[in-house]
């Protein structure tokens, strides 16, 4: 199967996972609101789904790295797991109290988590670690324009149908898993073939990785590129996140905007990611991913900063816009440097789920942090602190870059 025709099956598997992810954030809060008033309680259970994410994605991740199959290790969770999250997802606004509909948003939860990690982990099964990059971009174009997929939805179903406008994106997860049946063994891809190689070669005792001694390794191992790559990924991820998070009451109390206007500053800056999500792909097989990576978050801090200076609606629209041009650099490009540092392509989906475990908890971290210091020192420096945290990561991604040749790295493959 050619890269294109895989690149573009595993894009349709995300796109289709995160249409309902994105319509699960933007109207769940909606059915909750109908059993509770507590925004606090609401804001809790929403967040239910990462929760679980950070203990199931590298569970998940390990146990189908550990799967051998004539369908191959991530297209028979899949074949199960995807149509299970569809029919689940259908039943969210049908629920009639709180406890059954805390029951189904929780099955959800789990279903849906354990998808994510196997899609994303296609991609290095199937796409060499030079060109890994590239499909990183076309997933990350996929999944970006779900949110206009689950906007409309909400604009033109949800009024009118309230309970058929969840069917909507079931029927296209559910689309996507036919056509990714019928297409994709994964039994096929190479890092497959070179798993089931290397299990020969270890013999029946050892043809297991278990997760703890994957963890063990990436602990005690002298080589610490994966780990300050880990901490790159917790530090931006909470810079990321914080700048999202907080960016609605920053508009509000500094630039004197109502709660819709601020809450619109970074819609342009979600099209400008789109726009540069390929070219990022590209510099980074031309000029080394870290490189990209390191520059892209300059450009974030560099951005935000001069956002903290210049504080009007305007400048703060292009000071996202700048920002998620150079969030680009770092999003497209740095699960593939994880990837192509695993040593072995047995634990592929392991470190996917490593990824966005560290994700997650920067995400968790990053606005709790920010929001401390804003509460010491006031709103006006917000932009300046994420700004600062952004560097941190580029100090660590920095060391990282001097520590072997990955740092220069184009297209050949670090192990």
């Amino acid at each position: 199967m050619s890269q294109r025709k895989i690149t573009f099956y595993i894009a349709l598997a995300l796109f289709a996972q995160e249409s309902t992810w994105n319509f699960y954030d933007n109207q769940v809060p909606v059915l909750l609101r109908e059993h509770v008033t507590s925004a606090a309680l609401v804001g809790a259970l929403m967040g239910l789904d990462n929760l679980l994410g950070i203990f199931i994605q590298p569970w998940i991740g390990n146990r189908s790295d550990n799967t051998r199959t004539r369908w191959g290790r991530r297209i028979p969770y899949l074949a199960v797991g995807m149509p299970l999250a569809a029919l689940i997802f259908a039943l969210l606004p049908w629920t009639t109290s709180l406890p059954m509909l805390i029951a189904v948003m929780f099955g959800y939860a789990l279903v849906a988590n354990t998808m994510r990690p196997l899609a994303e982990s296609l991609t290095p099964d199937f796409i060499p670690p030079e060109r890994r990059s590239r499909t990183n971009a076309v997933v990350k174009i996929a999944t970006a324009l779900t949110i206009i997929v689950a906007s409309l939805i909400s604009l033109l179903v949800v009024d009118d149908h309230p309970r058929l406008s969840f069917a909507i994106p079931s029927v296209i997860l559910l689309a996507a898993t036919a056509v990714l049946l019928v297409k994709v063994r994964d039994s096929a891809s190479r890092a497959y073939q070179a798993a089931v190689a290397e299990d020969a070669a270890a013999g029946p005792a050892e043809s297991r990785v278990p997760f703890r001694a994957i963890v063990a390794d990436l602990i005690t191992d002298r080589d610490r590129r994966r780990l300050l790559l880990l901490l790159t990924v917790l530090l931006f991820g909470g810079a990321w996140f914080a700048s999202r998070s907080l960016i609605t009451p920053y508009g509000m109390e500094v630039l004197g905007l109502s709660r819709g206007d601020a809450g619109g500053l970074t819609l342009p800056s979600g099209i400008a990611y789109v726009i540069a999500a390929y070219p990022a792909a590209l510099l980074a097989e031309r000029f080394g991913r870290l490189r990209v990576i390191g520059i892209g978050m300059t450009v974030f801090a560099v951005a935000l900063a001069a956002g903290a200076v210049a504080q009007t609606a305007t400048a703060t629209v292009v000071v996202f816009c700048v920002a998620s041009v150079g969030a680009a650099g770092f999003t497209i490009n740095a699960a593939v440097a994880l990837w192509n540092l695993a040593p072995s392509s047995r634990v592929l989906g392991t470190y996917t789920g490593l990824y966005a475990v560290t994700w997650y908890l920067g995400g968790f971290g990053g606005p709790a942090l920010i929001g401390g210091v804003v509460d010491l020192f006031g709103w006006t420096g917000m932009l300046g602190y994420v700004a600062v945290l952004a560097l941190l990561a580029v100090l660590v991604v920095t060391r990282l870059a001097r520590l072997s040749p990955l740092g220069a790295q184009s297209g050949s493959a670090h192990r």
